[in-house]
């Protein structure tokens, strides 16, 4: 499979860009698997609606394509964490419900309130919420968060009923609505721990102090991806669905392959060198591999600068339809593959070889949760890490017409997913 590159590379002659067909390297992000992970999330979470988090660069995807591809998909609203994520979505026209949560002193309340972003608050905010809801002549819209027993961010609730107070007499002011109240799980990816229905009962009882206060919301929102999948008690009037979407399972025991999603990212590159080396040789810094016998070492050119973990020795490669361990220390730049001993006529066949380092695995080939495995951290990690310096590319950007959406088993899919997860 080849890639265009990218429409605008920014320098050089047309002759230059006619020349690159294939880009050296690149994250290929396949919108339609978005979409479909997202209609997936629709259908699991209704009657509830769906929140496509897009935080963090659409944790690593692309926002502004990702974003349009839920959208597409049927996402209500979208979320973010900082206000500038959400500024950034405005200036590319996206104009759907889009709330953002994490805020300092220097968080451009003004700018939100006056391009409709919903404000998460906590506390704090409140005041300077209010304050550029006064200075731009416009109500802002909010959503209360209420601290459940993750110990991060939102309100304790010994201090709810005070925050909930201030804010209902702001809205009787017309300066603010109170749209939304919301919260976060700390354990739902291990569904069979007690501690999330502890939360649930908090949120509950925060909802209910609400009520009472006169807060008549549009929606209550707590359930994340792993509790989307398992906790159907959770899912209220919306759910906050992140890493799902992008088809990665947040799940030790479940595969994204059992949970019915879709990975979209795949990253890539062209081998950059494959030599023949005899026993012995030692590979990358520290020499703390060496060849057994007579090998051939392939060259792959990602390293940690481009977001491949440091510490990841070990990640498979996928070249010529084999997998094939990362050996010696990851580098800025490059990492080295063994490919074993090759006559030079295979050796000839590796040489400018396309080498993944992670996709979808339907091939066999290497996932975000091997990299994952072999770098002691999560597949969010290592999705979200690939940098800039990768460029990112995009298939299947226009959905397909509306009939090929229409799937019969979406909704037997969706269960299914929703047993797996509950396991």
């Amino acid at each position: 499979m080849t890639y265009e590159a990218a429409a605008d590379i920014g320098i050089g002659s047309k002759a230059s860009i006619a020349k690159s067909a294939v880009l050296e390297r690149s994250a290929v992000i396949d919108l339609e698997a978005v979409r479909h992970n997202v209609r997936q999330f629709v259908a699991i979470a209704s009657p509830a609606s769906v929140m496509a988090v897009v935080k963090a660069d659409a944790y690593g995807h692309g926002a502004v394509q990702v974003a349009r591809a839920a959208l597409d998909a049927g996402a209500a609203r979208l979320g973010v964490a900082h206000i500038s994520e959400a500024l950034a979505l405005r200036a590319a026209g996206v104009d759907a419900p889009l709330l953002a949560w994490l805020h300092t002193r220097e968080s451009n309340f003004q700018a939100a309130v006056a391009a409709g972003i919903d404000v998460g608050i906590s506390g704090w905010e409140l005041d300077a919420v209010v304050a550029a809801a006064r200075e731009q002549e416009r109500p802002a819209r909010v959503h209360l968060k209420v601290d459940t027993g993750l110990g991060r961010n939102g309100c304790t609730i010994a201090d709810w009923d005070q925050l909930v107070g201030q804010a209902m007499e702001y809205q009787d002011q017309g300066l603010l609505r109170v749209v939304g109240i919301f919260s976060h799980l700390a354990v739902a990816d291990e569904p069979h721990r007690p501690e999330t229905d502890e939360q649930l009962a908090v949120f509950r009882e925060a909802i209910a102090m609400a009520e009472d206060a006169g807060v008549d919301t549009e929606v209550r929102h707590i359930a994340n991806t792993p509790a989307t999948l398992s906790r159907p008690d959770s899912h209220f009037d919306l759910v906050r669905v992140g890493l799902g979407i992008y088809g990665l399972s947040p799940f030790e025991g479940a595969t994204s392959a059992e949970l019915g999603l879709h990975p979209a990212m795949t990253v890539r590159t062209l081998l950059s060198n494959c030599k023949k080396v005899p026993a012995g040789q030692g590979v990358s810094y520290g020499l703390n591999y060496r060849t057994s016998g007579e090998s051939t070492l392939g060259l792959v050119p990602l390293g940690y600068a481009d977001g491949v973990p440091r510490v990841g020795t070990g990640g498979p490669v996928r070249i010529n339809g084999v997998n094939y361990p990362v050996v010696g220390r990851i580098a800025m730049d490059q990492m080295v593959v063994d490919l074993g001993a090759l006559t030079p006529e295979e050796a000839a066949g590796f040489k400018g070889a396309e080498a993944v380092m992670l996709g979808d695995g339907a091939d066999g080939g290497p996932t975000a949760d091997d990299w994952a495995a072999a770098a002691g951290t999560n597949n969010y990690e290592i999705v979200t890490r690939i940098s800039p310096r990768v460029p990112r590319s995009y298939v299947n950007e226009l959905p397909p017409p509306a009939e090929v959406h229409k799937d019969a088993n979406q909704t037997n899919a969706a269960n299914q997913a929703t047993e797996t997860a509950a396991l």
